[in-house]
């Protein structure tokens, strides 16, 4: 199915300069967001600590919630609103030392005492060491390393250095904004959506490797014309494929994020924001980063590419 017409010829490559500007703009508002919030707002996978879920036969506030566990010596204790009715709470607390096993039984006593018997529901109950926290949120990093690294591997086996680089540089910058904007939109970071930021990078990859495959195609047929316009070229005709993936992907991820509830909310958060940069990116930074690796070059890299054939 094509939905835009072949012949079509939009200068993305034009705009570059206020997609640098875009870009970087994005990326230090979200950076900003995170140096005076003192970082990510990790969940208790990372942070470490003790989670409990509640739901109420009534809507209450979580103010309330809060003054009724003000005797238990919970330590640091956070009351969030779980779901779009006002009757089911997350309840963490800093604590998790051994005495604090029966804490979902305790928290479900105290608010009884001030809701009354059989109002209050214990659906979950998690606890994770600090320690165990912090070898989580290590694992975590290294894993978007390693895949960082094997996709330089990867695509400067498939094609180029300069196509590696210009892919890495993408991939880093999608996942830049989507953490600032789990800055900017307070949303924790647990490992689900590490496994969103995987996802994103694959996601990405798959978009950028079409325009790369593309372009070294088109160097071929088309060498003579410059870079600059053999990357237009290339995102034009490919351009159709882009908007049906993304689009009908899209779809699916603002189902999740609407109607899949409060346990999946962040994982589709972070899908919705990754495909979307992913897609900007795929067109506005790793294709023109070529034209800058290639002007650093004095063009030696389009010659040589038509010199052996492109392929």
């Amino acid at each position: 199915m094509e939905i835009i017409r072949s012949n079509i010829n939009i200068d993305f490559v034009g705009r570059k300069t206020v997609a640098v500007m875009f870009s970087a703009a994005l990326i230090v508002i979200g950076l900003v967001s995170l140096l005076i919030k003192g970082g990510p707002n990790y969940g208790i996978d990372f942070a470490g600590g003790t989670l409990v879920q509640v739901k109420f036969t009534q809507t209450t506030k979580a103010v309330e919630i809060k003054e009724a566990l003000q005797g238990l010596e919970l330590g640091s204790l956070v009351v969030q609103q779980f779901g779009e009715d006002a009757d089911e709470f997350l309840i963490r607390a800093q604590n998790t030392s051994a005495e604090l096993e029966g804490l979902s039984r305790t928290i479900a006593v105290a608010l009884e005492t001030k809701y009354g018997t059989g109002t209050v529901e214990v659906r979950r109950a998690e606890m994770v060491g600090p320690q165990v926290g912090k070898d989580l949120r290590e694992k975590g990093l290294m894993a978007i390393v390693y895949a960082m690294i094997g996709i330089l591997v990867y695509v400067t086996w498939r094609f180029e250095f300069r196509f590696a680089v210009g892919a890495i540089v993408a991939l880093v910058h999608d996942v830049l904004i989507t953490l600032g904007a789990f800055s900017l939109f307070n949303q924790e970071i647990d490992l689900p959506v590490i496994a969103a930021f995987l996802a994103i990078i694959g996601y990405s990859l798959n978009d950028t490797i079409i325009v790369y495959d593309r372009i070294r195609e088109n160097m071929g047929k088309h060498g003579k014309d410059g870079l600059p316009s053999i990357i237009n070229r290339s995102i034009n005709e490919t351009l159709s494929r882009t908007i049906l993936t993304s689009g009908t992907t899209l779809l699916v991820v603002l189902a999740l994020f609407v109607f899949g509830g409060g346990v999946i909310h962040t994982f589709a958060f972070a899908l919705l924001i990754g495909i979307l940069i992913g897609t900007y990116s795929s067109i506005f930074v790793a294709s023109p980063l070529l034209i800058f690796w290639d002007e650093r070059k004095g063009g030696k890299g389009v010659k040589a590419a038509v010199k052996g054939g492109a392929v």
